[in-house]
């Protein structure tokens, strides 16, 4: 096969109209041969039944027409009569209502012969010439054998411009794509304006383009903000190397340990959260289909923040509750929750999970200053931190409530914040519940 579509539509176009044409040429010469040939056989019977009006009458030798004969023969088997035209052969005398064919070599011409019988005992033998039949069907035949392949050769010319005309498009839209690199993914390519399948096929990569884009731009801000993320951390800990090598006494060994210990695990928990952003953004965030208590595993972050904080969690809302899904990753995205909370909460936190008719609900209320509606959307992108929650103190990056996000549609829930009963916010996500 070619490897040009458009030549492949053009042989395939010139095939199929070849065969068609074949096949109604051929049609076209059967029923033309069968109208010619009913056309001649009805002739050789009126010939007869004329001869039989006029038997009575009949002379020795009656006509001398080349395209036709005829020969009467009587129950004795004698020719009582016939054509000057009739072959000097003998036919014998066929059964009554026999056709045949029969080659006169005098003539070198074919007749068509029919057969009929008399009341009084006769029978008649009328032959018409097929010359001019043959000589139809033969022109027709050498017509039709130039018009096809002239006919075939139109529609593969037709096809091929038609079809290039077609694919100019397309191929316009092929060479911009290609000009199309990492460098200016903002170009887009030049939209017809139809809405035909050109133009969905320019729109839908001009939406493809701009995906790219926004993806390329997305993963440029993670890297700039993770940089600087991580060049806090690894910053504070080279001074205190420094200060430390510089002058041993300024600087215990508790101090050290403890920056060491405080800033090694902002290190650890930053790098540990851009991973699971990593894999949800290449897609390969899977979460495994288990049995997962929910409320076992707010309970214990419950319990693991009355241990390091002075603030009164509420745990009376916390019913049983069970999911399908990855316990590990549920765990992480609950302790970020809690987490989150606990650095914006003044005095109390309370928890919340319950079941209903659609799933799971889990809720985390502080008693902290809210979040403006207008930031709510805003406080699940990357590395972002609004006005009252920019401090380190806490150990926050910006990639807490992004993680949960991530985690939370992968088990295809739904999280979203809303005004706290206590003041502050309340983040609540909703999971579907084990069947």
């Amino acid at each position: 096969m070619p490897a040009s579509l458009r030549a492949r539509f053009t042989l395939a176009a010139s095939l199929i109209m070849g065969c068609i044409l074949v096949m109604g040429a051929t049609g076209f010469y059967l029923v033309l041969q069968h109208a010619l040939l009913e056309g001649v056989r009805s002739a050789a019977d009126m010939d007869a039944d004329d001869l039989e009006a006029r038997l009575g009458s009949l002379p020795g030798i009656t006509e001398t027409d080349d395209e036709r004969f005829f020969h009467v023969v009587s129950a004795s088997g004698e020719v009582v009569a016939e054509s000057n035209s009739a072959p000097g052969m003998l036919l014998g005398i066929p059964d009554s209502g026999d056709e045949l064919i029969i080659r006169v070599p005098e003539e070198n011409i074919d007749f068509l012969v029919t057969v009929e019988d008399t009341d009084d005992g006769h029978t008649i033998m009328v032959g018409r010439s097929l010359e001019d039949l043959h000589e139809t069907l033969f022109t027709v035949a050498g017509l039709l054998a130039g018009i096809v392949p002239v006919l075939a050769l139109i529609v593969a010319v037709v096809t091929w411009i038609v079809v290039g005309r077609a694919l100019t498009p397309v191929d316009r839209l092929r060479r911009e794509v290609e000009e199309v690199t990492a460098h200016n993914l903002h170009r887009r390519v030049e939209d017809p304006g139809h809405s035909d399948e050109i133009g969905r096929l320019a729109s839908t990569m001009n939406h493809m383009l701009e995906r790219l884009n926004q993806s390329q731009r997305a993963q440029r801000q993670f890297i700039s903000d993770a940089s600087h993320e991580l060049k806090s951390p690894l910053a504070s800990l080279r001074q205190y190397a420094e200060v430390a090598r510089a002058h041993p006494g300024r600087v215990s060994a508790a101090d050290l340990s403890g920056a060491m210990l405080n800033e090694g695990g902002r290190l650890e928990r930053l790098v540990s959260g851009m991973l699971v952003l990593a894999r949800a953004d290449e897609q390969s965030l899977r979460a495994s289909s288990r049995e997962v208590d929910l409320d076992d595993l707010v309970l214990a972050e419950a319990r693991r923040l009355r241990q390091s904080t002075p603030l009164t969690i509420a745990t009376t809302g916390v019913g049983a509750a069970r999911v399908h899904g990855d316990a590990a990753l549920l765990g992480q995205g609950i302790r970020n929750l809690i987490d989150n909370a606990a650095q914006h909460a003044v005095d109390r936190l309370n928890l919340h999970l319950s079941t209903n008719e659609v799933g799971v609900i889990f809720a985390v209320e502080d008693d902290g200053p809210g979040i403006p509606k207008e930031d709510r959307h805003r406080v699940f992108d990357r590395f972002v931190r609004l006005d009252q929650s920019r401090t380190r103190n806490a150990g926050g990056s910006g990639l807490g409530l992004s993680i949960v996000q991530e985690i939370i549609h992968t088990h295809s829930g739904t999280i979203r914040i809303t005004d706290s009963t206590l003041g502050g916010t309340r983040v609540e996500v909703q999971l579907p519940a084990t069947l």
